[in-house]
C-alpha cells in the first residue's frame, strides 16, 4: 500500500498538484473525472488549467505531465447518478472514464452508490438499476483492465446489504469497494462494528477514502442516526476514532496493494500555512502506518 490524496485535498493546500506531491512527499493522487471528461492538470499553465481526455490531444498532453512530474494516478473520481433519467449519459461518461483510465494506467474508477430516491422504501429498486447499469458499462469495456469501486457514500451506499447484493447481482472481478473509512462511521455504525464491515469488504476494495470523526467516548459504540452533527465531530486523520493503521492492516491481510487516499474533511477549520500543516501530518501517519 501507498498514500495518496485526492486532487481537490491537495488543491486546498498548494496552487497546483505538482507542487503539492512534492511539498508530502508523495508521488500518487485521485483525479476527479469531470462530466465534460476533463482533469485538472498536474503543472498548470494559463489556458491549460484543465485537460480534456476524450480528445487525443488532450489525452496525450495530460499523459506527458504525468510521466514528466514521475506522477501516478491512483484513481478516477466519478460523481455519478445511475438513477438518472439520462442513463445512457451516464455510461457513456463512465466509459470514457475507463477508456481514459487505460491509457494512462490508472487502475480504479471511483463509482458513487448515491442515486435520487434513496430510502428503505426504494433501495431494492435501486439495487436493480445500479446492477444494470453496471453491467452495461462492463460490457462496453469487457477488454478493460479498469476496475470500479463503490463509495460507500450516501444512505443506501453505507448499507452492507446494499452493496452485497450489487455485487451478487453483477458478478465481475472488476466490481468492488471504494473503502470510505469514515463515512460507515458517519452512517452511525458502531465503531466496532466499522472494523468489522471494513473486514468483511476488504477482499472487494479497488480504492479508498480515509477521513476521521471524534465522538464522545459514550457515543462511540451507539447506533447513532446518520450524519450526526457530522460538522462539529468531523476531525483530522490522527485525532479521530479510526484507527487507520488497524484499517490498513486488514486491507493488507486481504490482500490489497494499492493507496491509502487522504480526503479529510475537517480542512475548512485552517487556512494557508496551518491547513498544509494538517494535511503533511495526516500524509505523514499513513507514512508511518503503511510502513
Amino acid at each position: 500500500m501507498y498514500p495518496s490524496a485526492r486532487d481537490h485535498i491537495v488543491l486546498c493546500g498548494w496552487p497546483s498538484i505538482k507542487e503539492g506531491l512534492s511539498a508530502l512527499g508523495i508521488d500518487a493522487v485521485e483525479m476527479e473525472f469531470a462530466r465534460d471528461r476533463s482533469v485538472f492538470a498536474i503543472d498548470p499553465k494559463p489556458g491549460a488549467e484543465r485537460f480534456k481526455l476524450d480528445d487525443p490531444a488532450g489525452l496525450d498532453a495530460f499523459r506527458k505531465q504525468v510521466e514528466a512530474h514521475e506522477i501516478r494516478i491512483s484513481a478516477f473520481l466519478m460523481s455519478n447518478n445511475f438513477a438518472s433519467e439520462d442513463s445512457d449519459g451516464e455510461v457513456a461518461w463512465t466509459v470514457a472514464a475507463i477508456q481514459a483510465a487505460d491509457v494512462l494506467g490508472v487502475p480504479a474508477i471511483r463509482i458513487d452508490a448515491h442515486m435520487h430516491g434513496e430510502g428503505e422504501e426504494s433501495v431494492a429498486r435501486n439495487i436493480g438499476i445500479f446492477a444494470n447499469v453496471m453491467a452495461r458499462i462492463l460490457d462496453a469495456t469487457s477488454d478493460s483492465k479498469v476496475d470500479m469501486g463503490i463509495e460507500n457514500h450516501g444512505y443506501q451506499g453505507n448499507r452492507p446489504d446494499f452493496l452485497d447484493a450489487v455485487f451478487r447481482a453483477v458478478g465481475s472481478p472488476r466490481l468492488g469497494l471504494t473503502i470510505d473509512t469514515g463515512n460507515f462511521y458517519w452512517f452511525g455504525h458502531p465503531l466496532s462494528r466499522v472494523y468489522e464491515i471494513i473486514r468483511h469488504f476488504a477482499p472487494h476494495c479497488k480504492h479508498t477514502h480515509a477521513k476521521n470523526i471524534k465522538y464522545p467516548p459514550e457515543m462511540r459504540e451507539t447506533q447513532r442516526e446518520v450524519g450526526l452533527e457530522y460538522e462539529k465531530y468531523v476531525t483530522t486523520i490522527w485525532e479521530g476514532d479510526i484507527d487507520h493503521k488497524r484499517v490498513a492492516d486488514i486491507l493488507k491481510a486481504a490482500g490489497y496493494d494499492r493507496d491509502l487516499c487522504l480526503e479529510d474533511e475537517s480542512l475548512g477549520r485552517w487556512q494557508g500555512d496551518e491547513r498544509r500543516e494538517v494535511i503533511k501530518r495526516d500524509i505523514d501517519l499513513f507514512k508511518a502506518i503503511l510502513l
